[in-house]
């Protein structure tokens, strides 16, 4: 197995097992706290919605306290591995701050969600989870069903890209720190992993799943982040550096705390998620990477596939985890400015 977990630890599949650093780490912020403060131009409820595979989802539902009907709405999630209490809801924070409402949630199997065994991904099922919040927010009393978009972070752009090519309810989505999860699995990052390691990957999952079935339980690599030090590649260092300390942990993040399940790539080595990228159109599409990020190559790619109208946006000197949190670096007024109009 030695081989599938350096590539997992690579793509932050972490796990569970926590260094004594880790364990003080997770007294840092306990399960019902925030990594950002709650606007006070904005109200916070938590509900849940089941999508079309009976998963109920829980979310934090950002509501602008000056109100009224026929609101905009959007979508929100990410990044993979994270949970509603971290980036998706500082940006549901800022975009219902703006005049929108925002559903950020917690995607099936992780965090609040329902879904067993935990900790598992799918391109299908978290592609359909975009959806299911399109469909609680359409039936919301003060939120007008025509005006509904997504926002993808990290992982969860490439859901959000997927989600919108198939569901024609979504009039506009944007992203921000993308990732392709099913090439960066299938392929390795810029297409490194050969087609012998792939078959090795692959042989070694299979026979996963016997060991699986036989314990009636998944098996969880070891925490990649745990391991980090000053040999590990600058991303890692930068993950390490929003995961694993006060700037970012929660104890219900799959990255700040568990693992996904050694067997988690099959299903994205074999599914590609932006095949039909160019249905998106007509309808418009934001694209945000970082210029240092080692993720720009897929905002990149995928802006090159897409049809017009697209735009993409290169933030100066930003790594990937800098448009996870950082207020002077997520450029808000071009999202709201976005939305706005795409949204009418």
């Amino acid at each position: 197995m030695k081989n599938s977990i350096i590539i997992m630890a690579a793509l932050f599949i972490f796990g569970q097992a926590l260094s004594q650093n880790e364990q003080n780490n997770s007294q840092m912020r306990n399960k019902d706290e925030y990594t950002f403060h709650l606007s006070e131009k904005v109200t916070r409820q938590k509900v849940t919605f089941k999508n079309r595979y009976g998963i109920e989802l829980t979310g934090d539902l950002y509501f602008p306290k000056n109100g009224g009907n026929n609101l905009p709405a959007i979508a929100i999630s990410g990044p993979f591995g994270a949970v509603k209490e971290q980036s998706s809801g500082l940006y549901a924070n800022q975009m219902a701050e703006r005049g929108f409402v925002a559903l950020a949630f917690d995607p099936s199997y992780t965090g609040e969600s329902s879904g067993e065994p935990r900790n598992v991904a799918s391109p299908d099922i978290n592609t359909e989870d975009f959806s299911a919040a399109i469909d609680f927010l359409g039936l919301h009393e003060n939120v007008d069903r025509n005006k509904l978009g997504i926002i993808g972070i990290c992982g969860f752009g490439g859901f959000a890209l997927n989600a919108t090519a198939v569901d024609k309810r979504v009039k506009a989505v944007a992203t921000t720190s993308m990732y392709d999860m099913s090439r960066v699995n299938a392929e390795g990052y810029f297409g490194s992993m050969t087609s012998e390691q792939r078959t090795k990957t692959l042989k070694e999952m299979s026979l996963q799943r016997w060991e699986d079935a036989k314990n009636g339980t998944p098996k969880y690599p070891e925490n990649g982040l745990g391991q980090t030090n000053e040999d590990s590649p600058q991303f890692v260092k930068e993950y390490y550096d929003y995961y694993k300390t006060e700037r970012g942990f929660h104890p219900r993040s799959i990255n700040s705390n568990a693992a996904w399940t050694a067997t988690n790539s099959l299903s994205f080595m074999n599914i590609p998620l932006l095949t039909y990228i160019e249905e998106i159109s007509p309808r418009p599409m934001l694209i945000i990477a970082g210029e240092n990020a080692h993720s720009k190559y897929f905002s990149e790619d995928a802006y090159k596939a897409a049809l017009e109208p697209k735009e993409l946006i290169i933030i100066p000197d930003a790594v990937h985890v800098d448009l996870y949190d950082k207020m002077d670096v997520i450029p808000f007024e071009k999202l709201e400015r976005f939305f706005i109009k795409n949204l009418k």
